[in-house]
């Protein structure tokens, strides 16, 4: 085996490691989580009925439910097949293997792109990628579809610079499970068309018939999505639609320097080695190369329509990371002086950068709050109940498999008792309150509390989470 092959193996042991301790940072998993485990354990038994319809809810207002559409869809397909096979002990570790393996497609674009040794480095900074590593413990659809980012970008270059027309016609088809993965994928598609545009200085691009067979290929790949569209809103746009209105009303909205505020959170130490590495582009005209101006492209305008979202978080800039450690790759190929010594300060840097993130959210992660919710879920599981009034639906779902009810809102006693004893007044009802999620330092919630301590207790740990019994009011 090659030394650079060897070196190879080794970083993406080393990722797949590290992947894999941070699966276990997280002793409870956050609402989108379960909202995508819950819709993958769903279809493993009806695979044609994607909502939000089978006894738990995500938020979703403006009279949209029991819609799903919002949510992307290929995550919990994916993680139906494991339901399905009784093998869902193995999901925890899906993200790792796909965050590992893109460590891989790093490697395979910076070779194609330049050479082997930008390929190396690029792929080492990406294996201890805080972000990256960090979210890799997570089932969510960052990391996962950052993987299918890869995949099309490396299909793209194999099959419009290398010219093998299998290829072009799986980038659009891997392009169209990008989109599946995560809705932002609609963000790379100008980067090919700007590519396309700058590369031919026209629309030469437009006579490739395999081009048109590749947009084919996507529509194809998609055509399920815009089916399911239609009959849920009328419109195969629906399912784009209901994302983007989704996106205003989840989690605030944030100023559009964001990023920028942020800047060594999201990235790091590499957001320095990017902006040094960008000046040294410029200096050296480096942005005529088609290489250069691809990768660009697709970190700045990527970066700019994130910018432009209301809602911003680090994790949303995870697609354009590679590009962003090709670029530093590249850079630290073209230093002439103390080349390794760079190399392994950047690196240590970010290991550094990585393992405080995992002690300060470890300190967050195993607190009293989240192993009492987690033994208040297990008491519900082990116990006849079918119903549990809650105000985390999908969290409670996911460890309980028992139907849910959101609590009221506005909150009132009268109308906790009033939505039971309509309702549910058969059904065997316990009432979930925890500070999980749900902080006694606020107003509200102190409130709730003060008013389901009228009910009967059959929980209780720590005070933090209780379990109640509707049976009749205490005197």
């Amino acid at each position: 085996m090659k030394k650079e092959y060897k070196v190879l193996l080794a970083i993406l042991i080393i990722a797949f490691i590290i992947r894999t301790i941070f699966v276990f940072l997280f002793p409870v998993r956050w609402w989108d989580e379960t909202v995508y485990a819950n819709l993958g354990y769903d279809l493993s038994k009806n695979p044609f009925d994607y909502s939000f319809n089978h006894g738990w809810s995500d938020f979703v207002p403006d009279g949209m439910w029991p819609k799903a559409g919002f949510r992307a869809p290929l995550l919990p397909y994916t993680l139906s097949v494991f339901y399905f096979f009784k093998l869902d002990f193995l999901i925890d570790f899906l993200i790792p293997i796909l965050g590992t393996f893109s460590v891989l497609f790093v490697f395979i674009l910076g070779k194609k792109l330049f050479n082997e040794k930008v390929g190396l480095c690029s792929a080492l900074f990406f294996a201890v990628f805080p972000l990256h590593v960090y979210y890799s413990g997570r089932i969510l659809t960052d990391v996962f579809s950052t993987f299918f980012v890869l995949l099309t970008f490396v299909s793209f270059w194999k099959g419009y610079e290398e010219n093998n027309n299998k290829f072009k016609i799986l980038f659009g088809f891997f392009l169209a499970l990008t989109l599946l993965a995560r809705y932002t994928a609609l963000w790379l598609i100008p980067v090919f068309l700007i590519y396309f545009l700058i590369r031919d200085k026209g629309l030469r691009f437009l006579k490739d018939k395999y081009l048109w067979l590749s947009v084919l290929s996507f529509f194809i790949t998609l055509s399920p999505w815009f089916f399911y569209s239609f009959c849920e809103y009328g419109s195969i746009f629906g399912v784009f639609m209901h994302g983007a209105k989704a996106a205003s009303y989840w989690g605030g909205v944030q100023s559009w320097t964001f990023f920028f505020k942020y800047w060594w959170q999201t990235f790091s130490v590499l957001g320095i080695v990017f902006v040094l590495a960008f000046v040294y582009i410029l200096y050296k005209r480096e942005p005529a190369k088609k290489e250069i101006y691809l990768l660009l492209v697709w970190t700045f305008f990527f970066l700019g329509m994130a910018m432009l979202m209301p809602h911003k978080e680090g994790r949303f800039l995870l697609p354009i990371i590679p590009a962003i450690c090709i670029i530093c790759g590249f850079f630290i190929d073209r230093i002439k002086y103390s080349k390794r010594l760079i190399l392994a300060l950047i690196v240590i840097l970010l290991i550094l950068s990585l393992f405080v993130n995992f002690y300060y959210d470890s300190r967050k992660s195993y607190t009293e709050s989240n192993f009492c919710f987690l033994q208040g879920g297990n008491f519900l599981k082990n116990i006849k109940s079918d119903l549990v009034i809650t105000d985390e639906s999908p969290l409670t779902y996911y460890y309980t498999k028992k139907a849910t009810h959101f609590y009221p809102n506005p909150w009132s006693l009268s109308a906790l008792k009033s939505l039971i004893e309509e309702s549910y007044l058969d059904k065997e009802t316990y009432i979930f309150f925890t500070d999980f999620d749900m902080p006694l330092t606020e107003e509200k919630n102190i409130q709730i509390k003060k008013d389901l301590d009228n009910f009967d207790e059959v929980f209780n740990c720590l005070n933090r989470t209780i379990i109640y019994k509707y049976r009749v009011l205490r005197k």
